[in-house]
């Protein structure tokens, strides 16, 4: 058991890092930033979490790390990173372990019935407060994703900091319910990066449009 929470903290652990990172970088520029190292130790972080989410039997932890796993890929590639990982054998491992994953799980349809709504260790109704929380926490990937797409980049917007609070908090409540010290600690410490993240980002649409609002004053005024 000792191995499988050094697993998952360590997973936590990237994770926290990620955001430390991101939100130095960003209290630098005075602006909220999307590092590389942020997808790149994303990723890292699910691999460890989809393996600590398989030891504990938790369908609510692979669900989440699941549903946000290629968008980590997509925004590495989005900033030119993943064709760069090496050797390239990793990068095909990496796209294939949620699949052997699924298909670990779907090899006994029973065990797996079982896992998901007979789990001894894990209440029905625990279970999908879980899932939901889960899988608020990665809609805020759908969402980055979506909103990158459409802007030709790789962006942190400030609705995915938003979603981030609101997801983070339903978790921290599943684990502490479930006396997870993983996920407890790993989502108590994200949340002060997450609000500070949402500050910037506001602070910098208000400097925007009242460059903007400037900006229009000042042609209006040199309007003949």
């Amino acid at each position: 058991m000792l191995l499988i929470y050094a697993i998952g903290l360590l997973a936590q652990l990237f994770f926290s890092a990620r955001v430390a990172i991101q939100w130095i970088m960003s209290e630098r520029q005075r602006r909220v930033v999307t590092p590389t190292i942020y997808w790149f130790f994303s990723l890292v972080g699910a691999v460890l979490m989809i393996v600590y989410g398989l030891f504990r039997n938790d369908f609510s932890i692979l669900l989440g790390q699941t549903l946000s796993y290629y968008i980590y890929m997509w925004n590495l590639h989005a900033q030119g990173y993943w064709a760069q990982l090496r050797p390239r054998f990793l990068r095909w491992l990496l796209v294939v372990l949620p699949v052997v994953v699924g298909a670990i799980l779907v090899r006994d349809t029973d065990n797996l019935l079982q896992l998901l709504f007979h789990n001894e260790d894990i209440p029905l109704w625990l279970l999908l407060m879980g899932s939901l929380g889960q899988s608020i926490f990665s809609m805020r990937f759908v969402y980055q994703w979506y909103y990158s797409f459409r802007k030709g980049e790789s962006v942190l917007p400030v609705g995915f900091w938003i979603i981030s609070v609101a997801g983070s908090a339903l978790i921290i409540i599943y684990g502490i319910i479930r006396l997870d010290p993983v996920l407890i600690l790993g989502q108590s410490f994200g949340n002060v990066p997450y609000v500070r993240n949402i500050m910037l980002a506001l602070r910098e649409r208000r400097e925007k449009a009242k460059e903007q609002c400037q900006s229009g004053f000042d042609n209006y005024q040199h309007t003949p």
